[in-house]
């Protein structure tokens, strides 16, 4: 018996062990195949509805967020708890329901930004002329006003399963439901823009990248002038880019380089560059303060839209009369939610948290407060409502009173988050 008789001889006789290794490698690939698809969760996906029709597919919002971590950003029509002013005062809930009274012009009152991810959006309703109501995952709907802000009024994109992209106009749009992106998602706007940018002098920072506020995924481009003429360069193709001022050097994947200039792209009218940190939240730097940027190939998108979970802010607050206090928080008179942001600055850079990953906040004087993140680390911020003299102070809803208790900034010593 020569050696491939031998082979086949030997194949025969062990074929259910065969099998079932074959079996074990078919289901292996599927798995890997499966792991690869997963990569697209984090881009933001839904269903887009208007007069006359419905549109399915990845999202993203007018030529900017494109993942559920992105921003939506807009102010608040009503606030509850702005009523309470002190311990003493007495609550007064006048308000008037008549239709669309809610979005009437209260100049006189302080105007609270409305922020949060977009997956912890359940639906956005467009009510035309600025109106909308956001409604969250939880199930709470928040009345807004999208006056100043380009997240409402902007076109959306669709990456339609069936008609391939579409730009649907903001007056056409009724609703926007938002659905968890499927793991086999085959066609997707791009991949992400992912890398690690050096600061002057706040070190690296490493995450999901938007080059001048805007640019997000590795099909957006960066247009600028060289020595030869115009370029626009797929941010795919662009391994590193360096701050020279008022132009760049970039570097080609391929190895080639360019000195860049004649756009916001690579000078110093570039709005920033903002870094989505895990565990932190976006960090905005600006040109004066960004050295480098190094691009990194990256699978993942980010948190799937499943992986945004809702609460209320629970903790205890510490006075320094007083003692010490433990219930459900409102924070500034007005976030309520670890889905809305605390904002503040780090010398040049701006930090923008979801409070559900803070852990403690400390005021230390007028102007600043420490912010220690659940991941441990712990940031000094200031130049914000948020964070020095100018918040409203908080709100303790605890078991002992049927009225919260309201405890200004100045009093505060200590915030622990649950």
């Amino acid at each position: 018996m020569n050696a491939t008789e031998k082979i086949f001889d030997y194949m025969y006789k062990h074929r259910k062990t065969l099998q079932l290794l074959l079996g074990l490698l078919v289901a292996i690939f599927i798995t890997v195949t499966e792991l690869k698809a997963q990569s697209a969760e984090g881009f933001i996906y839904g269903k887009v509805y208007t007069s006359n029709d419905t549109y399915v597919g990845q999202i993203r919002w007018g030529k900017e967020e494109a993942y559920w971590n992105d921003h939506f950003n807009t102010s608040k029509v009503d606030n509850l708890y702005s009523t309470y002013k002190s311990r003493q005062k007495k609550n007064n809930y006048n308000f008037d329901w008549r239709l669309f009274s809610i979005w009437d012009d209260r100049s006189t009152q302080t105007v609270h930004l409305f922020s949060s991810q977009f997956g912890d959006l359940q639906e956005i309703i467009n009510y035309r002329d600025g109106r909308v109501v956001a409604k969250l995952k939880n199930g709470e709907e928040i009345r807004l006003s999208g006056s100043g802000y380009n997240d409402v009024g902007s076109s959306i994109r669709v990456l339609d399963q069936d008609l391939g992209l579409i730009t649907v106009k903001w007056d056409r749009i009724r609703k926007v439901e938002f659905l968890p992106t499927p793991k086999n998602l085959k066609e997707t706007l791009g991949k992400p823009i992912y890398g690690t940018v050096e600061t002057y002098r706040k070190g690296k920072m490493t995450g999901f990248i938007q080059w001048d506020h805007d640019e997000r995924i590795g099909t957006d481009k960066l247009d600028g002038d060289t020595r030869d003429g115009e370029v626009s360069i797929a941010f795919d193709k662009i391994g590193k880019i360096e701050n020279r001022g008022n132009s760049s050097q970039v570097y080609l994947k391929s190895g080639r380089s360019f000195q860049v200039s004649g756009s916001n792209d690579v000078n110093d009218s570039n709005k920033g560059i903002i870094v989505t940190v895990d565990g932190v939240g976006k960090v905005d730097i600006p040109w004066r303060a960004f050295k480098s940027v190094t691009f990194e190939d990256v699978e993942e998108s980010g948190d799937s839209y499943s992986s945004y979970k809702i609460a209320e802010l629970k903790g205890k607050v510490r006075q320094y009369r007083g003692g010490e206090v433990s219930g459900k928080i409102i924070f500034d008179l007005d976030e309520e939610w670890n889905l809305e942001l605390l904002e503040g600055m780090d010398d040049e850079l701006e930090y923008k948290i979801p409070f559900r990953n803070i852990k403690r906040i400390a005021p230390k004087n007028y102007n600043y407060a420490i912010v220690e993140l659940k991941n441990g680390v712990e940031l000094l911020l200031g130049d914000s409502r948020d964070v020095t003299e100018s918040n409203a102070g908080i709100l303790v809803f605890d078991s002992q009173n049927k009225e919260p208790l309201h405890i200004e900034w100045k009093d505060v010593t200590e915030i622990i988050f649950e």
